[in-house]
């Protein structure tokens, strides 16, 4: 794995070397569009809404719509007055609880890995966020741009975790949250009842994209010139609830029968895109 961003951790006269890395990856399947007689790949022109004539490279300028039909062009050197100083420094302005955060703030963790001569305060810090359930508040300029960010402990390493500032929230005032309904106390113990029973440890790698794992598997039945059977069609669930007692009672019976399989063996956790890499190795 490759380093994406050098420098260090600092919080008050502390300075931590540091190393950045992925912590995630987005698996995506992707799509070309073609033409259907020949199969040619599409390519895009660059045209202007004017005249729709096309437009080369060298023609193009960067603009901002401040008001409808009004730009203002910059150019790189306009950029480079405002450019923020890459100090390649997480600078750690405060801790506070972990819990004060709301979730919605955080979107994109990097793992974090001391450098040399930074292992004892790494160590150090990640034992004092651990034992104390706070996190590092913090700054960092990441490609030129200047990011809100968390420092906090995961396991046995400090993770990097991009945030949202404050105004890139939305707020949900708008949004009908149900709270106008009435609850008895029945249907609040059935509830409660039916995620104790569908309560089971965390385990991640049970979880696997089914659509990505069929689509897969449809381009290889394609591939291979096999005939694709269509899905079965799921039936449509109602979604007027009229007798809640009911459908939660139901629910406590059918997770019932489901705990078997609940506490069963796990299936296999091979994607289908590797059972058809293995598959293409064979016919080789």
């Amino acid at each position: 794995m490759r380093a994406i961003w050098k420098g260090s951790i600092s919080f008050g006269l502390v300075y931590i070397p540091v190393a950045v890395f992925p912590a995630t990856r987005e698996e995506k399947l992707s799509f070309r569009q073609l033409r259907g007689t020949d199969l040619s790949p599409i390519k895009y022109k660059k045209v202007a809404e004017a005249d729709l004539t096309e437009v080369s490279s060298d023609q193009i300028v960067k603009g901002y719509e401040y008001e409808r039909g009004h730009f203002v062009v910059l150019k790189e050197e306009d950029f480079e007055k405002v450019k923020i100083e890459s100090t390649h420094s997480i600078d750690i302005t405060d801790f506070v609880e972990l819990g004060q955060v709301d979730p919605k703030f955080f979107y994109k963790p990097y793992f974090l890995e001391p450098q040399k001569g930074g292992e004892k305060a790494y160590a150090l810090l990640h034992k004092a966020l651990s034992g104390t359930g706070k996190i590092g508040i913090a700054k960092v300029v990441i490609s030129n741009r200047e990011h809100l960010a968390s420092v906090k402990p995961d396991g046995l390493f400090l993770v990097l975790e991009l945030m949202h500032f404050a105004s890139e929230i939305l707020s949900p005032s708008e949004l009908n949250n149900g709270s106008n309904s009435a609850i008895n106390d029945k249907e609040l113990k059935m509830a409660q009842t039916l995620i104790e029973g569908m309560t089971v440890p965390w385990e991640p790698e049970k979880y696997r994209d089914e659509y990505r794992d069929a689509v897969l598997e449809m381009i290889e039945q394609k591939a291979n010139k096999k005939e694709v059977a269509a899905a079965p069609v799921a039936a449509v669930r109602a979604t007027n609830v009229v007798d809640l007692v009911k459908v939660l009672q139901e629910s406590l019976n059918r997770n019932q029968s489901l705990k078997p399989k609940r506490n069963g063996t796990r299936t296999s956790g091979r994607s289908t895109s590797s059972l058809v890499k293995q598959k293409r190795r064979v016919a080789a």
